[in-house]
């Protein structure tokens, strides 16, 4: 009997120690299944990361003189800026990105409205704008200081509650000496701007902050502040000379070193005509977009230049610009019919002769301005 119960005791014993180790074989094998059912996600998610991508307008002056302002003036005192950007308004659509330069100060009809050479404009300039999307905008040009500390407070009074990031000239110290950082699509960004031209006239002393002119020490500290801080870096340059449809040896140098401290793209203005693209090592530099919209009266000062540009971001990658492409626009100054003045903006595709004649040989005279440095770049 004893010899009995030891054999099932032992059987028993056995029967219990198979299911032991299966059950821990079982446990092993669904853990090891599991990390690798783990591995194979994360691999497909790497895979499957799609690299990051915002899209930038870029636009020259608006430059609004008393002919262009009377043009927009509504029956009510109003005025209605709108109507002049109906035709470009399109091809300003579907960017994340838009920046122009708003070259006269949008003082407001409360301290008077002014032309050449002390301009101040309507604050509905800037509504237009808005209107179209635009959210980048520098402050930062050779009239930011035509009407003094009124005009300058009166256009930061503006700007401050609208959702666009402004740069260039600031209400105070601390607002200047820290910039706001945005993000789009995963993308982060911040815009500097500078002036290397006031037209003689001085900051008030200790408000040196109501403007920035370019001065390579401060540059360089505004620069580094950022870099490490964002993915794409625009400096807005007001620098050049006046009608010259080639850059000059000021801009080349401070071109240069914008590149040399890692910003992305300098966007240039203040010549009030079109100027070379190129690129300094991975720096887009646009030296001179020339007038979006202006009373002036050449061709060249009556023909801007509409730049897009893709921004791409990979993980663990510099942002990459890619896609680069230009519209060439003219501002149509009279009706043909009543020789009134009329102001609008119209793409060079839709220009017709009674608008500008000769069309053609304007606009090659202007892709081989923009391309004399050999750019990459598709114009419409």
């Amino acid at each position: 009997m004893k010899k009995f119960l030891v054999v099932v005791a032992y059987i028993v014993l056995s029967i219990f120690l198979v299911l032991c180790l299966f059950l821990l074989l079982t446990k092993l094998l669904d853990k090891e299944d599991i990390t690798t059912s783990n591995s194979v996600i994360k691999e497909e998610e790497i895979k499957k990361e799609s690299p990051k991508k915002l899209s930038l307008l870029m636009v020259g002056d608006a430059l609004i003189h008393n002919a262009v302002y009377n043009d927009a003036k509504q029956a009510d005192n109003s005025y209605d800026f709108k109507k002049m950007f109906a035709k470009v308004k399109p091809l300003t659509e579907g960017y994340d990105l838009k920046f122009y330069n708003q070259e006269s100060i949008l003082g407001g009809t409360e301290i008077g409205l002014s032309t050449y050479p002390r301009f101040n404009s309507p604050k509905e300039v800037g509504d237009a704008f808005l209107d179209m999307g635009f959210n980048l905008v520098s402050l930062a040009n050779n009239h930011t200081l035509d009407r003094g500390e009124e005009g300058i407070i009166s256009s930061l009074n503006y700007w401050k509650d609208k959702d666009v990031l402004t740069a260039g000239s600031y209400e105070s110290l601390e607002s200047r000496n820290n910039p706001i950082i945005k993000s789009k699509n995963g993308i982060s960004y911040a815009l500097l701007a500078y002036t290397t031209v006031t037209n003689g006239l001085t900051r008030p002393e200790g408000k040196e902050y109501y403007l920035n002119v370019y001065d390579e020490t401060q540059v360089k500290k505004d620069i580094e502040l950022l870099r490490d801080k964002v993915d794409l870096l625009l400096v807005s340059m007001h620098f050049g000379t006046e009608y010259s449809l080639k850059q000059n040896e000021e801009q080349e140098k401070i071109a240069n070193y914008l590149a040399s401290l890692s910003v992305d793209i300098v966007i240039g203005h203040h010549p009030h005509v079109i100027e070379p693209i190129t690129y300094i090592d991975n720096t887009l530099v646009i030296y001179s977009l020339g007038n979006f919209i202006s009373g002036q009266l050449t061709v060249d000062q009556l023909t801007g230049l509409m730049v897009g540009v893709d921004v791409i971001k990979e993980k663990h990658q510099p942002i990459k610009l890619v896609n680069l492409r230009a519209d060439l626009t003219y501002t149509k100054t009279k009706n043909s019919t009543t020789n009134a003045f009329e102001y609008e903006v119209i793409p060079y595709n839709e220009l017709t002769d009674d608008i500008l004649k000769n069309k053609e040989e304007h606009k090659q005279k202007y892709i081989d301005v923009i391309q004399s440095l050999g750019v990459d770049i598709k114009i419409n």
